[in-house]
């Protein structure tokens, strides 16, 4: 569960850099190359950046990715400061006329489109600079699931499973099908240019599902290029690869994704695919590493508090599960009382909040575990500090190392 150089890191940290989030760059690497080399060449892999936009991250990616998705002003100018060289593509469902006039300034290569209203303001500000290239936009779109599609409301299909959903049901994220019709004759005359369909439904799917969906996606797009005669030549499938936290040894079965993307894509000539995944690329390259600061039995139950908690990594509560973690033993106790502990029983670990929802792992069984020991929680390289709420109560901000 913990690469032995990460382990190795792990325990020679100062006890004051604790809590730590220990990052392997090289595996984060070798990941992302196993990923593009299981993707057909033609296929474009864009990294969603909200998972984890660390700059030594986006820059160990960059190499293996062909672009980034972003979804806010401030992610805009991060990322492009981080990787400047690379691809932008700006998504997100509510953008304010400053984050599209900084899109608009930036250079931006692509701008997911989301409403009509959205659509009419971009072309308003496009407007308004003389010259220039034309503007390159997908539009957005929530297909509705359906019986015929296997994806229904019961939850049954393509959808049932996921840890996420954002479309296919009534939902702020895109256009319905006729909403997205309706705008065709909302860009004549603009100097926005429809390059394509964006359409992200779920996150948390397995491959037939995501290809499934993906499959339902571009054909919806191929008949509507084809009634109307758009030209299109881009259809972006988003991201929501499945990440496994029961699972940690597990990964998302990248050869059999691609082995279908390469069949869509052929079954589609003229066709540039596009996929944006976010949490499958970087979750496993990160830990979140402390220390016990206490052991206590309540009511027959133990309990291990541990340095920092939910407001430093709040996944386990975002998604409600336990998660992974290792035990790192320190030998060393030079309290002059005994050293509290838990001893082959279920343990649950709780941080530092003055509340019953910090709890990082419940009721895990331990073969011992004591207060100055170490605790490294895997898979921890994506939501997990940057959707944190890091001030509440104050506590100091976790260290960041970032082993090459």
């Amino acid at each position: 569960m913990i690469l032995p150089r990460v382990a190795g890191h792990a325990a020679g940290l100062p006890g004051e850099e604790l809590p730590a989030y220990v990052y392997d760059l090289a595996a984060l690497t070798g990941h992302a190359a196993e990923v593009r080399a299981a993707l057909p060449p033609e296929t474009e892999l864009y990294y969603a950046a909200k998972a984890n936009p660390a700059p030594e991250l986006l820059q160990a990616l960059a190499p293996h990715v062909s672009g980034f998705e972003v979804a806010s002003g401030g992610e805009l100018a991060h990322v492009r400061k981080a990787v400047p060289g690379l691809p932008l593509a700006f998504g997100g469902p509510g953008k304010t006329e400053p984050e599209l006039r900084l899109a608009l300034d930036l250079g931006t290569e692509r701008i997911h489109v989301e409403s009509e209203s959205e659509l009419r303001l971009l072309a308003a500000l496009a407007a308004e600079r003389p010259g220039g290239a034309p503007v390159d936009i997908l539009l957005r779109v929530n297909l509705p699931v359906s019986e015929g599609d296997g994806a229904s409301r019961d939850g049954h299909g393509e959808l049932a499973g996921a840890a996420l959903a954002m479309g296919g049901r009534p939902s702020p994220f895109g256009l319905d099908p006729r909403r997205a019709e309706a705008c065709l004759p909302l860009l004549r005359g603009t100097r926005l240019r429809l390059r394509g369909i964006h359409a992200h439904l779920a996150s948390g799917l397995p491959a037939p599902a995501l290809l499934a969906v993906a499959a339902r996606v571009t054909a919806w797009a191929r008949e509507l290029d084809t009634r109307h005669g758009l030209g299109l030549d881009e259809v972006n499938v988003g991201g929501g690869m499945a990440v496994d936290y029961a699972r940690p040894h597990t990964r998302f079965d990248w050869a059999a994704y691609g082995a279908g993307l390469a069949a869509l894509a052929a079954a589609h000539p003229g066709y540039t695919l596009r996929i944006e995944p976010g949490r499958a690329l970087t979750a496993h390259c990160g830990w979140y590493v402390t220390e016990v600061l206490d052991v206590r039995h309540s009511h027959g139950e133990a309990f291990a508090v541990v340095r920092g908690g939910t407001h430093h990594m709040r996944t386990p509560a975002a998604k409600g599960h336990d998660h992974p973690f290792t035990v790192l033993s320190v030998d060393t106790w030079e309290r002059p009382w005994p050293r509290p502990a838990a001893l082959d029983e279920p343990v649950t670990l709780s941080g530092q909040l003055c509340t019953p929802k910090d709890v990082l792992a419940r009721a895990v069984p331990v073969a011992e575990l004591r207060a100055g020991d170490r605790i490294a929680f895997a898979m921890a390289g994506a939501y997990a500090w940057n959707i944190s709420h890091h001030e509440f109560l104050m506590h100091p901000a976790p260290s960041f190392r970032f082993l090459p």
